[in-house]
């Protein structure tokens, strides 16, 4: 039970920061969503999965300007 608040409280901040803004501006502005982006348009922004996959991989800022 405990770590089930814990995590509530962790992520909390994130999911009403993502409803407060949306996920355009959250990701433009917070480095941490950004961090934790793996697909965005069809473009894969997350170096370690594209490297797993054979994919090429796309910075996510580039990405998020397209």
């Amino acid at each position: 039970m405990f770590s089930t608040l814990a995590l509530n409280n962790a992520t909390l901040p994130y999911l009403v920061k993502l409803a407060n803004n949306g996920y355009q501006k959250a990701l433009g502005e917070d480095k941490n969503f950004l961090a934790g982006l793996n697909v965005y348009k069809g473009h894969v922004t997350y170096k370690a999965v594209a490297d797993v996959f054979g994919y090429k991989y796309f910075d996510p800022l580039k990405a998020l300007q397209s």
